[in-house]
C-alpha cells in the first residue's frame, strides 16, 4: 500500500540544524565563488587563466544553463502542479508547460520591443544594429555593429567632431543597456530557482544528500552566470554591474536557506500552497532559460558567431563538447535535486 502524501501544513524536517546553518556559508562561498571568478580571470590584471581554460568555462556553463531549464525546473514544475495534494482542477490541463511557454514568448516580445527600440535610436544616429549580435571575435551580447558609419563620420569635416562623440555615446549606452537587459533576464530566472532550492534544502529529510548535491549544482549555474558576465562589455560607470550580479547570485540560496530555517515549523514543501507556488515559479524560471539557452546562448554562440563559423573544426568540436559535458553533468545532478 503507498503512502499518502504529505499535504498538510506542518513543518519540515528538522534534523541537522547546525549542518543545515552551515550550509548557508559553504553554499554561499561556492556560489559567489563560481560565480565571481570568470569575471575576476577576465577583467583583473593579477588573475591569468589561459584562453581555452576559460573557453571551458564559457561553454561548460552553457551547457549548464540548459540542463538546468530542462532537469532542475521544468520537470520539477510538472511534479508540483501534478501533486495529487492539489484540487482535481490542476490536472485537467498542463498548466506547467503552459506557463513555460507563455514565459518564453514574453521574454520574446520584451527583447523584440527593446532591440526594436534601440536600432531606431541607433538608426537616427548612423549607426547599424547587429542582429545577430556579433562580430568577429564577439559574444552574444546583442551589440550594434557601426564601424563603417562611425568611419564616415570621422572622415567628414571638424564640425562634425561632436556628431561624432554624441554617435559613440549613444552606441555605449545603447550596447550596454542590451546586455543588462540579456543579462537581467537570465539572472532572473536563475535567482528563483535558488531561492527555492534554499527554501527545500533548508527543510528536506534527506538533507544530507541534498546539501553535497546543491553545493556542486549552485557552484556549476554560479560558473555559467559567472562566463556570460565575463563577456559584458561595458562603459567604466558601469564596470560594477558583473561585480554585483555574481555577488547576487551568491546570495541567493543562503537567503532561501535562511529563510527556509526560519519559518521550518510551518513550511512544508509537499503542500498544497507550496506546490503552486514552486510549480508556477519553476515552469515560469524554465521558460526564461530555455529561452536564454536556445536563443542568446546556443544560437549566437555557434549559428551566428563569425569567429566561431570561420574557425577550425577543432575550436568548434572544443566548445561543442565542454557544453555537451556541463550539460551532462548538471542533467546527472538532476537524479538527486
Amino acid at each position: 500500500m503507498s503512502e499518502s502524501p504529505e499535504c498538510g501544513s506542518g513543518g519540515g524536517a528538522d534534523t541537522f540544524l547546525g549542518l543545515r546553518v552551515a550550509s548557508i556559508f559553504i553554499i554561499g562561498f561556492g556560489s559567489t565563488a563560481g560565480a565571481l571568478f570568470p569575471v575576476l580571470s577576465r577583467r583583473s590584471k593579477w588573475l591569468h587563466v589561459p584562453k581555452p581554460v576559460f573557453d571551458f568555462a564559457k561553454y561548460f556553463g552553457s551547457g549548464v544553463i540548459i540542463a538546468t531549464a530542462f532537469i532542475h525546473l521544468l520537470d520539477p514544475g510538472l511534479e508540483a502542479l501534478g501533486s495529487e495534494c492539489l484540487a482535481e482542477g490542476w490536472g485537467d490541463y498542463p498548466y506547467a508547460l503552459a506557463l513555460c511557454m507563455l514565459s518564453i514568448f514574453f521574454i520574446f516580445i520584451v527583447e523584440l520591443v527593446a532591440f526594436k527600440w534601440g536600432t531606431s535610436k541607433l538608426a537616427s544616429l548612423g549607426l547599424q544594429h547587429d542582429a545577430h549580435g556579433h562580430v568577429a571575435g564577439g559574444h552574444a551580447a546583442h551589440g550594434p555593429e557601426g564601424n563603417t558609419d562611425v568611419d564616415k563620420i570621422k572622415s567628414g569635416t571638424d564640425s562634425s567632431v561632436d556628431i561624432e562623440r554624441a554617435s559613440e555615446s549613444h552606441y555605449v549606452m545603447d550596447s550596454a543597456l542590451t546586455q543588462i537587459i540579456g543579462i537581467a533576464i537570465l539572472e532572473f530566472g536563475v535567482v528563483l530557482h535558488s531561492v527555492l532550492i534554499g527554501l527545500t534544502l533548508a527543510v528536506d529529510e534527506d538533507f544530507k544528500v541534498l546539501f553535497v548535491v546543491v553545493v556542486f549544482h549552485q557552484t556549476f549555474e554560479g560558473l555559467g552566470i559567472g562566463s556570460r558576465l565575463a563577456y559584458m562589455d561595458l562603459p567604466a560607470r558601469f564596470h560594477w554591474v558583473p561585480y554585483a550580479a555574481a555577488i547576487l547570485y551568491g546570495l541567493t540560496t543562503p537567503i532561501g536557506i535562511a529563510a527556509g530555517l526560519g519559518v521550518r515549523t510551518s513550511y512544508n514543501p509537499g503542500s498544497a500552497t507550496a506546490s503552486i507556488v514552486s510549480g508556477v515559479l519553476d515552469s515560469l524560471s524554465a521558460g526564461i532559460l530555455i529561452y536564454t539557452g536556445l536563443v542568446e546562448l546556443l544560437a549566437h554562440e555557434f549559428l551566428f558567431n563569425k569567429e566561431m563559423m570561420n574557425g577550425s573544426n577543432k575550436q568548434l568540436v572544443y566548445a561543442i563538447g565542454c557544453m555537451f559535458l556541463g550539460c551532462a553533468v548538471m542533467a546527472l545532478l538532476g537524479k538527486w535535486a
